[in-house]
């Protein structure tokens, strides 16, 4: 995994991440949260979501498009950015997801929390397949992504797309700080100075108190302990 693969992880788990550009902005998920506690007004999103969905069942293009235009982003930056570390990784992931939906829409059974969490396992599903490919590459483990596919899918009506967007975001940096903690406080800081806190290489060489040379030296071993860290932590989490 290179530094700018693992920048874009860790951005993700640190801060909130902007949807790519060519990618619309997500309409908040809480709009179809509060329509499913039924909160006054709110109800009409789910209603026409619904609608949406039978239309695109029904093979309305149309309405299959507005689906993916208005979840794509936060399956991008919430589900499988995290999951597989890399930007590229990702942005395939979503491509195959939107294949994946095409291909399988019609098997998908409404639920009082909408289509998203349904969306949510087919790109988990995907973010799977490229795991167990790439095992060597990517510092998560393909076992415990399994097992959190096993939970999503165990009872959809307990998920929304907010609460499943702020766990997505809770995991990832619950991921990145548990790693951060184990590696050694050198390398740590080499991590937040350059990637959390996006300082240049000079100001962050200032900051350890080396050179810019040493530091580049610093940040390489940093980020291979913390690929190393991150998947034990993984692999010690509970099913």
């Amino acid at each position: 995994m290179s530094e700018g693969d693992l920048a874009s992880l860790l951005a993700k788990a640190c801060r909130s991440c902007l949807a790519p550009a060519s990618l619309p902005v997500v309409a908040d998920p809480a709009a179809l949260t509060a329509a499913r506690e039924g909160a006054p007004g709110e109800a009409s999103a789910l209603d026409e979501e619904r609608r949406e969905v039978e239309l695109a069942q029904a093979g309305d293009r149309r309405a299959l498009a507005r689906i993916l235009r208005r979840h794509g982003p936060v399956l991008f930056r919430s589900v499988l950015l995290p999951r597989l570390g890399s930007r590229v990784a990702a942005e395939e992931a979503l491509s195959i997801t939107y294949t994946k939906v095409v291909e399988k829409l019609d098997r998908f059974t409404w639920q009082s929390v909408g289509i998203y969490p349904w969306l949510r396992v087919v790109a988990l599903r995907v973010a799977l397949d490229q795991l167990r490919a790439r095992r060597r590459e990517i510092p998560f483990d393909a076992d415990d992504l399994a097992r959190e596919i096993d939970l999503a899918e165990r009872d959809p009506q307990e998920a929304d797309a907010s609460a499943l967007a702020r766990q997505d975001a809770e995991v990832a940096r619950a991921r990145v700080a548990d790693a951060l903690a184990r590696i050694n406080p050198r390398y740590a800081s080499a991590i937040r100075l350059r990637l959390l806190e996006e300082r240049s290489r000079e100001d962050a060489a200032r900051e350890l108190g080396v050179t810019t040379a040493t530091f580049d030296v610093v940040l390489h071993r940093a980020l291979a302990a913390l690929k190393k860290a991150l998947s034990p932590a993984l692999n010690e989490q509970d099913p």
